[in-house]
């Protein structure tokens, strides 16, 4: 993940993190993927919603951004712009997966976590 540049320093490379880490996202991983069918509705449905996408996220590797336990890095730009990234996507899969009345309210929320 870290290379040495022709000067001496470090650079993290995006494209040398592999399918295990949190921070790589597949091509397919995009903000307009639907994770989940069915949208939270409230309370009737968030057990079976719930459980759902944390399959889902598993599936992707990337409940660590709705659990808090993949933080972003303070020291590495690149690192912390695709935290940011991933932070993105998952809080997009999420909102894609909720009804309209919970979409307005959460939709200004900037962390996956929070929301």
């Amino acid at each position: 993940m870290i290379n040495e540049t022709g000067d001496g320093s470090m650079a993290t490379h995006v494209s040398d993190l592999d399918f295990g880490d949190p921070l790589y996202l597949h091509f397919s991983d995009t903000s307009i993927t639907a994770l989940i069918s069915m949208k939270l509705n409230g309370t009737e449905n968030y057990n079976v919603w719930s459980r759902a996408m944390l399959l889902a996220l598993k599936t992707k590797n990337k409940t660590g951004f709705i659990d808090g336990t993949v933080i972003k890095n303070t020291t590495d730009n690149v690192l912390a712009l695709q935290w940011d990234r991933c932070n993105s996507v998952v809080l997009s899969w999420t909102l894609n997966s909720v009804s309209e009345e919970f979409f307005s309210g959460q939709v200004f929320l900037k962390l996956a976590k929070t929301v």
